[in-house]
């Protein structure tokens, strides 16, 4: 029998609920036939689809990243403002595409607005002017009598949008970026920006465009960015046929957020930068299958399965784990481009993912407790000789892994408890003691479990729940408690505590 053992007393860290943040950009069917779709009967009058509203809203998104992305390097956002039917039709370049720009800044605040969520606006430093990077702040935030705080007002929003997330560009170490940059050109550019940007609105906090954390590119650009930025970012994909492959890959995440951490203190300990810098994780997901140039341009519409979800339970847990060092984190995407929700014209079925994601938005507590587990384990070893170069190299070296990847969160008060159990065995249910040290389990425990009749199971319209959420409630009385971990499961164990 496996062993999880808690102390209420070996606190990792505060959880910033930031992490369960998503991302939206104009790729395939995200936005438009996604979340906007203008003249649906499912939308309402601003063309905001009510029934991706509804599910987006149990999501619980802080931060809401836009408007990309590979798009945003080309994107010029006064061509989406003013008058709708006025603006410009435009070439979309990133993913071989026409913009209608019917969708932009004053839409995407809007949307903010009414799902309550925080915008985050990645700037175009493709091929974007610092100009335009300074103007576009002073529309979202200007309060003086100046010309983009007017324009603001000319299009019936007299109160500043008070934009606090800026992100310094996208992936503009990559060749399929447009108006990609080494990194020394991208410090020396992003300065630019970053200057007239915090003279416009020095309450703004700024993104720097990282890479995986662990690469060149990160060393050089944290040295030279360290000092103008707050937060600065990484993006991952992962994602393998094989399932165990498949979701280990995810604890490649907090590799990167460790080694770049390190970075990140190394150079404020030899610059003397006394603000904190954390990691914007604002690019994740599995995202494997949908990668040829012709998904690309069909709008990379990946089909989850269990497998799939299981990995995103991981993610969130290694977030949880790296919670002094990730304060931000954005899931791409929301909609339809390995969204977590699928749409057509007439509805709409929940991706597997969702579920994790949904759990753990509205579950996690304040504080993450370190947590030790004595289970099962499993080496992932390459296949042959040359698979050392190929499918698993770049995470074997990480293992063996435990089948039971846990973390505990706890209220301030240390009252109540969730523990977020992923099981990747996908063929055994393991049972566990769960050892609560000092603390006492007090009534009923609250179980939500994410599960489906095998790793490959996938939800469409036609079967929209073979994947889904088993809500019920054990008991669950003292300082020990035994529970079975459902084989290729997400559980989430709520409980009071003495």
């Amino acid at each position: 029998m496996a062993k999880i053992k808690i102390d209420l007393e070996r606190k990792i860290g505060t959880v910033d609920p930031r992490i369960f943040g998503n991302f939206i950009e104009h790729i395939g069917r995200c936005i438009y036939g996604g979340l906007f779709e203008e003249g649906s009967p499912l939308s309402d009058e601003r063309g905001f689809r009510k029934d991706v509203l509804e599910a987006v809203r149990s999501l619980r998104v802080p931060v809401l990243r836009w408007p990309g992305g590979n798009f945003v390097s080309g994107y010029h956002w006064l061509d989406g403002v003013g008058p709708v039917d006025a603006r410009p039709r435009r070439s979309e370049l990133a993913w071989y595409a026409e913009e209608s720009n019917r969708f932009g800044t004053d839409e995407f605040i809007q949307y903010c607005r009414v799902l309550g969520t925080e915008p985050h606006i990645c700037v175009n430093m493709g091929t974007g002017t610092m100009d335009e990077a300074q103007a576009w702040v002073e529309y979202c935030n200007g309060t003086g009598n100046t010309s983009w705080a007017n324009l603001r007002r000319q299009h019936g929003r007299p109160e500043p949008y008070r934009v606090r997330y800026w992100g310094l560009g996208n992936e503009m170490y990559g060749g399929w970026q447009i108006g990609s940059l080494s990194a020394e050109d991208y410090v020396k550019k992003a300065k630019t920006f970053a200057l007239v940007m915090k003279r416009t609105d020095p309450s703004i906090e700024l993104i720097g465009c990282g890479h995986n954390g662990v690469s060149d590119w990160d060393v050089t650009v944290i040295q030279g960015l360290a000092p103008l930025i707050d937060y600065y970012s990484i993006h991952l994909y992962t994602g393998q046929p094989d399932h165990y492959a498949n979701v280990f890959s995810a604890h490649q995440a907090e590799r990167a957020v460790r080694l770049c951490g390190a970075l990140l203190e190394r150079v404020r300990h030899t610059q003397r930068i006394a603000h904190p810098i954390h990691v914007a994780f604002d690019e994740w997901n599995v995202w494997y299958r949908r990668r040829t140039h012709e998904d690309r341009v069909g709008g990379v519409e990946e089909q989850f399965d269990l497998s799939d979800a299981l990995a995103v339970g991981t993610y969130l847990n290694g977030f949880i784990r790296q919670c002094r060092i990730v304060k931000l984190a954005n899931l791409a995407q929301l909609v339809n481009a390995i969204g977590a929700v699928f749409t057509n014209k007439q509805g709409l079925f929940l991706q597997t993912i969702y579920h994790p994601l949904r759990l753990y938005a509205e579950h996690t507590l304040d504080t993450a407790l370190d947590v030790h587990v004595d289970g099962p384990v499993y080496d992932l070893l390459p296949e042959r000789e040359d698979d050392v170069r190929g499918r698993v190299h770049h995470v074997a070296d990480l293992g063996p892994f435990q089948l039971l990847d846990v973390t505990a969160t706890c209220d301030a008060a240390g009252g109540a408890l969730t523990l977020a159990v992923v099981n990747r065995d996908k063929d055994q249910s393991h049972k566990a003691t769960i050892d609560l040290g000092g603390a006492q389990a007090t009534g009923e425990i609250q179980v939500s479990e994410v599960t489906g009749p095998d790793v490959g199971a996938v939800n469409s319209f036609e079967r929209p729940d073979v994947v889904g959420v088993r809500e019920r409630k054990v008991e669950g009385q003292g300082r020990t408690l035994d529970y079975e971990f459902p084989a290729r499961s997400v559980s989430v164990l709520r409980m009071r505590l003495h």
